[in-house]
Formats: structure tokens, C-alpha cells, sequence
């Protein structure tokens, strides 16, 4: 069983930035693959980024790439989203995931568990 638990949503007005947090725990943690996504209204749960626990590869969505950055903390297990240049279409509730084949095609099949998520409004 692993257990997620997100926080850092909240307002912020276009080009600024928000780090979001993800507090992970359960006792095989270490195997599961990382990721965060998002959901915007009326649309689809998409992919954002994804991590490695052992050796902290990273792979973003393209939309994402160059203004996020996803990271772990080993020893607290946590893993963090830092989220710049922000844009009125990042406005979406972010997820934190973990699942053992994620890495497979960063998509939902892959999540094993979910977060219950944070809203991230983004003002033009």
C-alpha cells in the first residue's frame, strides 16, 4: 500500500511560479515509479512528469518541459514538482502517482495509486 498526500496548490498569476509537494510512504515505496499529473476542467487526466526513485531519471510531457522540474528527496520521501513561467492553461488539479509500470508509457494505465490532488489557478 503505498499513501500519497499533495500539497502547494493555489493562485498565482501568469509567468510566476509554485513548487508542489508529494508526501510518499508505504513500505515498497522504492519500487514504484514516480509521476505527477494534471486535470484540467472538461478534459482529459494528462501526464506532466515522472521520476526514478534509485537513480532520479526524469521525463516531462512536452508542454511541460523547460519550465517544470520534477525532483525526490530520498531520505523524506518526497517528491516535488517546482513549476515556473506558468501559464493560464497549467491551471489544472495536479495529482501525485506511483505506479510499478509507469515508466511503461508515463500514462494513467500505468498508476497504481493517486493522490487526492491540488488545485493550481493560474490568472492571466
Amino acid at each position: 500500500q503505498v499513501q500519497l498526500v499533495e500539497s502547494g496548490g493555489g493562485l498565482v498569476q501568469a509567468g510566476g511560479s509554485l513548487r508542489l509537494s508529494c508526501a510518499a510512504s508505504g513500505r515498497t515505496l522504492r519500487s514504484y515509479t514516480m509521476a505527477w499529473f494534471r486535470q484540467a476542467p472538461g478534459r482529459e487526466r494528462e501526464f506532466v512528469a515522472g521520476i526514478f526513485w534509485s537513480n532520479g531519471n526524469t521525463y516531462y510531457a512536452d508542454s511541460v518541459k523547460g519550465r517544470f522540474t520534477i525532483s525526490r528527496d530520498n531520505a523524506k520521501t518526497f517528491v516535488y514538482v517546482q513549476m515556473n513561467s506558468l501559464k493560464p492553461e497549467d491551471t489544472a488539479v495536479y495529482y501525485c502517482a506511483a505506479g510499478k509500470t509507469l515508466y511503461f508509457h508515463w500514462g494513467i494505465s500505468g498508476v497504481d495509486y493517486w493522490g487526492k490532488g491540488t488545485l493550481v489557478t493560474v490568472s492571466s
